[in-house]
Formats: structure tokens, sequence, C-alpha cells
């Protein structure tokens, strides 16, 4: 398991780390953290090799190594990564550039094998993109203010799992909402909801929404399957079934004490473009984190 965290400053992406980090321990998942920034043209980046080569000396900082030293104060406060990297301190003056204007700390974990911190620059989508492509990572972590456009996007072209870190407060006693189906991404939804269930230690709602009063035979099934993984798993529990536009269901039963957990819709981008999807309809309208697995 692979989780790629974006964070986008230290003033706003602390909830978004909190609930990377948990996830990651829930996994134990190899975990990077990402800050992508402006992209840099051609004589700026000129100035930025510069700095890095004299920055012992100059004590100048390439854009957004103020960010990952920020993420590597949280987790060295958090006891996320090895005593060694926390003594050492952040190793701004050692960052390794692996090409195409991206740049990597390597740490040692405590709750996972890895916990990378990356600096890429150019436009969010297509770096986040380029990233998971690349390094083949199972979820994609962002924060509430990224939900917009950006997370549509995401959740069409990027392959891979994601969760929008939406009105996240760090105070807040929540529970996890499955939204239990016969959708083909529906299992592992349910699976990964689980888990997170078990890292925050909170208990699960399932819901079956169908928009007739006749549940069809997979929806029964699936929810006979889900009931008999959440009993293994000792988790405290209960389901409804729900009668209705699913989409519009789900958020009214979602509370903003809810993490929301959906398997995503199978359709090509053109036919979600057409005919919606109800993942996409939920995030839209949430006011709460929601996780939609692929």
């Amino acid at each position: 398991m692979k989780i790629l965290i974006a964070v986008s400053s230290k003033k706003y992406s602390k909830p978004t780390l909190r609930v990377g980090m948990n996830v990651a321990r829930a996994f134990n998942a190899s975990t990077t953290i990402v800050d992508v920034g402006k992209k840099i043209n051609e004589f700026s980046m000129k100035d930025v090799v510069l700095a890095q080569e004299r920055v012992e000396n100059w004590n100048i900082d390439r854009p957004g190594v103020d960010v990952l030293e920020w993420a590597f104060e949280y987790l060295a406060e958090n006891s996320f990564i090895e005593k060694n990297d926390i003594d050492s301190g952040f190793p701004k003056n050692t960052l390794v550039d692996t090409g195409s204007n991206r740049s990597e700390v390597y740490l040692k974990g405590t709750v996972c094998d890895n916990v990378n911190l990356i600096i890429r620059n150019g436009n969010v989508i297509d770096e986040l993109k380029d990233e998971v492509e690349k390094f083949s990572y199972n979820v994609t972590i962002i924060g509430g203010s990224q939900r917009g456009n950006m997370s549509h996007d995401l959740i069409q072209y990027i392959d891979s799992s994601i969760f929008v870190v939406n009105n996240f407060d760090l105070n807040k006693n929540y529970k996890i909402l499955i939204a239990v189906n016969d959708s083909p991404n529906n299992r592992k939804a349910i699976k990964y909801g689980i888990r997170i269930a078990q890292a925050f230690d909170v208990p699960v709602e399932a819901i079956t929404v169908s928009e007739t009063d006749h549940l069809k035979d997979g929806y029964k099934s699936a929810v006979k399957w889900c009931e008999k993984l959440l009993r293994r798993s000792n988790i405290s529990y209960n389901h409804k079934f729900l009668t209705g536009n699913a989409p519009r269901v789900i958020n009214r039963e979602a509370s903003d004490n809810s993490i929301i957990v959906m398997g995503s819709s199978t359709k090509n981008p053109i036919l979600k473009f057409i005919a919606g999807s109800k993942p996409l309809e939920v995030m839209k309208n949430c006011n709460c984190p929601i996780l939609i697995v692929k």
C-alpha cells in the first residue's frame, strides 16, 4: 500500500496531514507527502540550482522547502519517523533531485517503512497525476480547499483512490459512513472503510440506498457480505435500508462528523460528464470528508 498526501501550506494543511498519517498507520502504508508549488521558469530555475549549490553559505531555500520543513516537524512531534531522523533535523541541504522539477527527502517511518517528503513545481493536477502514474500510489489525500474542480479531475483521471479531507475538525468524534451496493469497487471501499474505522477507533454506519422499495439481489448480497466482515472486524456498526436518490440520501444521512466511504464509478470520463456519477455528486455537495475508492 502506498499513500500520497498533498499539502499546500503550514496554515491550512494540518488536518490533511493528520488524517493522512492516521490512514497510513491503519494500512501500514509507505507514505509520501508532496507540496506542489508554482512552475519555476528557466531563469528562476538557474537561481534555484545556484542557491542549492551554495545553500550552506547563502541559506537560500527552494520554494516549498518551508512547507516540507513544517511537515517534518509534525512527523517528528508525533513520532511518525525514527529517532535518528528526528535527531538529525530536517535535511534541507540534502534534498535529492529526482528530475522533472521533483526533489525528495528520504526518511524512515515508525508506522510504515518509509515516509518521504517531496517538492514538485507546476500545475497541481498535472504534477499529482504524474506522481501517481510514475510511483503507483493506492490513495491520494487532498485538503478540502482543493475540493472543487481539482477533486473532480483527480477522481476522473488519476488512477488511485481519492480522500478529500473536507471540513475536518480535529476536535470532533467522527463515524464512518459506508455506502453499500453492488458496484464493482464497493467491496474494496468497505474494506478501506473498516480499516479507517479501526485506525480512528470509531463506529461504522452502513447504508444501502435503493430508488424503489424493491431491493435488488445484488444489494442484498452486498449487505450480507459487508455485515459479515464488520462482525469479524469487531467494529461497532449499524445498517440502514433507505429509499430515494442515492447522492441526496447519502448527503442527508452524513452529518458534519461523518467520513463518507464510497466505491468509485466505473463509467469512463465522457459518460460521467454526460450522465453524471453518484460519488462525484456526493462529493460536490457533502460538508464532510469523503473517500472515493477505486
